[in-house]
């Protein structure tokens, strides 16, 4: 499950679906024209970054990758309700899992 846009979110659904897994794109927007091609199923929240607080709420561990202000809060969401949140590229917070490359954050968010 991904926020269904561009990016690494796109990435993201494009890897799983080449391992064979089931995407679903959460969209900040109303329209589903705007995701991408990779998501299976997509809720269109119209909800711009709130959205975030329902792909949190949804997962059951997050990988975090980059530094955007949307990566943070999703983080931040994640933390606060204990959930496991493995960064790849990230900040450094307390609490977050630290991996060195895709395959291993995987593999941690399994665990």
């Amino acid at each position: 499950m991904t926020g269904g846009m561009g990016g690494v979110m796109s990435a993201s659904c494009r890897g799983a679906k080449a391992g064979g897994g089931t995407t679903i794109g959460i969209l900040p927007t109303s329209e589903r024209s705007e995701a991408n091609p990779y998501c299976d199923f997509l809720i269109p929240t119209g909800f711009g970054e709130g959205r975030n607080l329902i792909i949190v709420r949804t997962a059951d561990s997050l990988i975090a990758i980059g530094k955007s202000w949307g990566t943070l809060s999703e983080i931040a969401f994640a933390l606060k309700m204990k959930k496991k949140v493995i960064g790849l590229k990230t900040f450094s917070l307390k609490g977050l899992v630290k991996a060195k490359n895709p395959k291993e954050a995987v593999g941690k968010a399994f665990r």
